[in-house]
Protein backbone atom coordinates (compact mmCIF):
# COMPACT_ATOMS: atom_id res chain seq x y z
CA UNK A 1 0.00 0.00 0.00
CA UNK A 2 1.58 3.85 -0.60
CA UNK A 3 -0.03 6.68 1.18
CA UNK A 4 1.03 10.41 0.53
CA UNK A 5 0.10 12.51 3.07
CA UNK A 6 1.44 14.85 5.67
CA UNK A 7 2.46 14.28 9.25
CA UNK A 8 -0.76 15.54 11.68
CA UNK A 9 2.33 16.19 14.26
CA UNK A 10 5.73 15.85 15.19
CA UNK A 11 6.75 12.09 15.02
CA UNK A 12 7.14 10.49 18.36
CA UNK A 13 10.41 8.81 18.61
CA UNK A 14 10.57 5.88 21.36
CA UNK A 15 12.55 2.87 22.19
CA UNK A 16 11.59 -0.56 23.59
CA UNK A 17 12.97 -2.34 26.79
CA UNK A 18 15.81 -3.75 24.02
CA UNK A 19 16.46 -0.49 22.69
CA UNK A 20 15.25 -1.27 19.12
CA UNK A 21 14.27 2.12 17.57
CA UNK A 22 10.18 2.68 17.51
CA UNK A 23 8.38 5.63 15.59
CA UNK A 24 4.33 6.24 15.91
CA UNK A 25 3.22 8.82 13.75
CA UNK A 26 -0.45 10.11 12.25
CA UNK A 27 -0.55 11.41 8.35
CA UNK A 28 -3.53 13.02 6.66
CA UNK A 29 -4.31 11.35 3.29
CA UNK A 30 -7.01 12.54 1.23
CA UNK A 31 -9.48 11.06 -0.45
CA UNK A 32 -9.32 11.21 -4.44
CA UNK A 33 -12.83 12.04 -4.67
CA UNK A 34 -15.57 14.80 -3.20
CA UNK A 35 -18.26 14.31 -0.93
CA UNK A 36 -22.04 15.37 -1.33
CA UNK A 37 -21.28 18.79 -0.11
CA UNK A 38 -18.12 19.65 -2.65
CA UNK A 39 -15.58 19.05 -0.03
CA UNK A 40 -12.61 16.81 0.11
CA UNK A 41 -12.64 14.31 2.84
CA UNK A 42 -9.59 13.43 4.85
CA UNK A 43 -8.58 10.03 6.32
CA UNK A 44 -6.00 10.00 9.65
CA UNK A 45 -3.70 6.86 9.51
CA UNK A 46 -1.90 5.20 12.32
CA UNK A 47 1.63 4.56 11.33
CA UNK A 48 4.42 2.42 12.81
CA UNK A 49 8.25 2.57 11.21
CA UNK A 50 11.16 0.79 13.14
CA UNK A 51 14.61 0.53 13.66
CA UNK A 52 16.46 3.23 11.39
CA UNK A 53 13.58 4.12 9.16
CA UNK A 54 12.02 5.10 12.84
CA UNK A 55 15.26 7.04 13.60
CA UNK A 56 15.71 8.91 9.83
CA UNK A 57 11.73 9.98 10.10
CA UNK A 58 12.10 11.68 13.39
CA UNK A 59 15.45 13.15 12.34
CA UNK A 60 14.26 14.81 8.79
CA UNK A 61 10.14 15.10 9.98
CA UNK A 62 7.80 17.78 11.37
CA UNK A 63 4.22 18.75 12.04
CA UNK A 64 3.06 18.97 8.25
CA UNK A 65 6.26 17.47 6.24
CA UNK A 66 4.81 15.58 3.54
CA UNK A 67 5.80 12.16 3.04
CA UNK A 68 5.05 9.16 0.96
CA UNK A 69 4.97 5.83 2.71
CA UNK A 70 4.94 2.53 1.44
CA UNK A 71 3.71 -0.20 3.59
CA UNK A 72 1.36 -2.77 4.78
CA UNK A 73 -1.38 -2.66 6.73
CA UNK A 74 -1.59 -4.91 10.24
CA UNK A 75 -4.15 -4.96 13.32
CA UNK A 76 -3.22 -5.90 16.52
CA UNK A 77 -5.07 -5.74 19.62
CA UNK A 78 -4.53 -5.06 23.48
CA UNK A 79 -5.72 -5.04 26.91
CA UNK A 80 -5.94 -1.27 28.94
CA UNK A 81 -6.15 -1.65 32.17
CA UNK A 82 -9.94 -1.77 32.16
CA UNK A 83 -9.36 -5.34 31.00
CA UNK A 84 -11.20 -4.26 28.28
CA UNK A 85 -9.73 -5.08 24.41
CA UNK A 86 -8.65 -2.68 22.08
CA UNK A 87 -7.94 -2.99 18.30
CA UNK A 88 -5.66 -1.00 16.53
CA UNK A 89 -4.87 -1.27 12.67
CA UNK A 90 -1.96 0.53 11.34
CA UNK A 91 0.36 0.56 8.42
CA UNK A 92 3.81 -0.91 9.20
CA UNK A 93 6.05 1.45 6.84
CA UNK A 94 8.86 -0.49 4.60
CA UNK A 95 9.75 3.04 3.05
CA UNK A 96 9.12 6.18 3.44
CA UNK A 97 10.41 9.31 0.90
CA UNK A 98 11.00 12.92 2.18
CA UNK A 99 8.40 15.02 -0.14
CA UNK A 100 9.17 18.28 1.59
CA UNK A 101 12.17 20.29 2.29
CA UNK A 102 13.36 19.65 6.16
CA UNK A 103 12.36 22.54 7.81
CA UNK A 104 14.64 24.62 10.22
CA UNK A 105 14.91 27.35 12.45
CA UNK A 106 17.75 29.84 11.60
CA UNK A 107 18.87 31.53 14.96
CA UNK A 108 18.37 34.96 13.23
CA UNK A 109 16.66 35.59 9.77
CA UNK A 110 17.98 38.02 7.30
CA UNK A 111 16.02 39.07 4.39
CA UNK A 112 17.73 40.49 1.41
CA UNK A 113 15.87 41.44 -2.03
CA UNK A 114 18.14 41.18 -4.60
CA UNK A 115 16.86 42.03 -8.59
CA UNK A 116 18.62 41.02 -11.05
CA UNK A 117 18.38 42.12 -14.38
CA UNK A 118 19.53 40.03 -17.55
CA UNK A 119 20.04 41.82 -20.77
CA UNK A 120 17.70 40.94 -23.43
CA UNK A 121 18.76 39.64 -26.59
Amino acid sequence: MTLVGRLTKHPELKHTADGTPLLNATIAVNRTYRNAQGEIDTDFIYCVAWNRLAETTAKHCNKGSLIALLGTIQTRNYKDNDGQTIYVTEVLAHTIRFLSKKQFQPETVETAEVIQTVPLI
